[in-house]
């Protein structure tokens, strides 16, 4: 039996998205062209509730709003913590995949769905 964990944004993150697609009627509705600019929220919205990480016994798939990415976790060199606490997924073959929603800060949490297959260094001690 395979066991998925997913990792997606808050859903709170849609009220904003609310806000920007009230904020927008005005623009909008000033004719029939400029309904265009409803795009902008969907998009957002569509964004928010798709973006995210399945992790599951077989590896990591990386959701974006256009498509997804599995890495299976023999395909899994490490993780890189880029600026500002992003993290990327770095495979055997060279290629990075950007992980969205996940942050450094959740690296334990992380490394606890994947069963010990991903490792949190430990802190450095204060001696050192």
């Amino acid at each position: 039996m395979s066991t998925t964990a997913r990792l997606r944004m808050n859903r709170t993150a849609l009220v904003p998205v609310a806000f920007l697609a009230l904020c927008a009627v005005p623009l909008a509705t000033a004719s029939a062209w400029t309904l265009v600019v409803f795009l902008l929220p969907l998009a957002v919205a569509l964004w928010v509730l798709r973006s995210g990480v399945d992790v599951g016994d077989d590896g990591l798939t990386v959701h974006s709003l256009v498509g997804s990415r599995t890495v299976r976790w023999p395909e899994l060199a490490g993780i890189r913590v880029a600026d500002r606490g992003a993290l990327w997924l770095v495979t055997t073959g060279g290629t990075e995949v950007r992980v969205p929603v996940i942050r450094a800060r959740d690296l334990p949490r992380l490394a606890e769905l994947s069963g010990g297959r991903i490792e949190v260094p430990a802190p450095p001690s204060a001696g050192q």
